[in-house]
């Protein structure tokens, strides 16, 4: 079963709709292709400073050269790797030392559905890049956010519906399949993101977060995570079904810099099973709201990442 969790009073937004964002900074993770940079075209577009955090540096100076055409402002690169906490931490250094104050951080990187693999911390290649590495670095960037009022942007998926999730198997370690690890995944991201809201509305601080899925969208996904038979259904479905990069982003940029969010809302398409359409609040599994669970996955997050948030 799922659900609408707000009432946003808007149902088709669009990128047309975003406000100047001239003096504004936005982190961007796995903004050097796909969804990522589309939503940093977009919110360059408008006039924000982009801050790309890309694992290669190769293809994030590619990737730079092409937004610095349409971005009328600057548009940095710092490495990280959401796969290695030591790369996070370094990476969070280093872009503290890049800017004051942080007007969105968006949660963008993943990967999806590859073969089993640890990281160099040990845990399960899928939740560790997609979820603990996004964990932390939001809490290491916690204040230059604060002194923004700004916003912190969890990208989950329409894969969150596939299953409750397993704290007992967190790392997929009894029980693995590529498709599975991935949807314990992004719901690991949205529940992060309706906790973190929660916490951040007690502590009393402006910052919210807000999550977003962007629906079934073009990316390089479907081919750089799936292997053998996955590989060959993901690369015929996104002939076939998937929908371009700037309506994938669409949902991203709104919940970035959109004047019409609500704190602690899920946007996305809802039509064709929530795979495309028009953008506005997206249906929630109701797993995905267990509060018990979130707070216990928030919980042994800060263990497992070694790093405690103090709200």
């Amino acid at each position: 079963m799922t659900k609408k969790i707000n009432q946003s009073g808007f149902s088709d937004w669009k990128p047309s709709q975003l406000p100047d964002l001239s003096g504004k900074t936005y982190v961007i993770t796995g903004s050097n292709s796909g969804i990522g940079f589309e939503a940093a075209r977009l919110l360059g577009k408008r006039g924000a400073k982009i801050i790309m955090a890309c694992r290669s540096m190769n293809k994030g100076e590619k990737a730079r050269d092409k937004l610095k055409e349409t971005c009328t402002d600057d548009v940095d690169l710092v490495q990280i790797d959401l796969s290695d906490l030591s790369s996070v931490r370094k990476g969070a250094d280093e872009i503290r030392t890049r800017t004051s104050l942080i007007d969105g951080l968006v949660n963008n990187a993943g990967i999806m559905m590859t073969p089993q693999e640890k990281t160099v911390d040990g845990f399960d290649l899928q939740m560790g890049a997609n979820h603990l590495g996004h964990f932390l670095l939001s809490g290491l960037l916690l204040d230059k956010i604060e002194a923004a009022n700004g916003r912190i942007i969890v990208l989950s998926s329409i894969a969150h519906k596939g299953g409750a999730l397993d704290l007992e198997d967190f790392m997929s370690d009894r029980n693995y399949s590529p498709t599975r690890a991935y949807t314990q995944s992004k719901l690991a991201n949205l529940m992060f993101a309706f906790e973190l809201d929660r916490r951040l509305q007690a502590a009393g601080s402006k910052v919210i977060c807000i999550a977003c899925h962007p629906g079934y969208t073009d990316t390089n996904l479907q081919s750089t995570g799936p292997t053998g038979l996955l590989k060959v259904f993901w690369s015929t479905m996104n002939k076939l079904a998937a929908q371009g990069l700037e309506a994938g982003a669409t949902p991203t940029v709104l919940s970035a810099a959109g004047k019409e969010v609500k704190r602690g809302a899920y946007y996305g398409p809802g039509r064709f099973g929530d795979t495309r359409g028009p953008i506005s609040d997206a249906n929630v599994s109701e797993h995905a709201l267990d509060r018990d669970k979130q707070t216990r996955l928030w919980e042994k997050s800060e263990i497992l990442v070694g790093f405690e948030w103090g709200i």
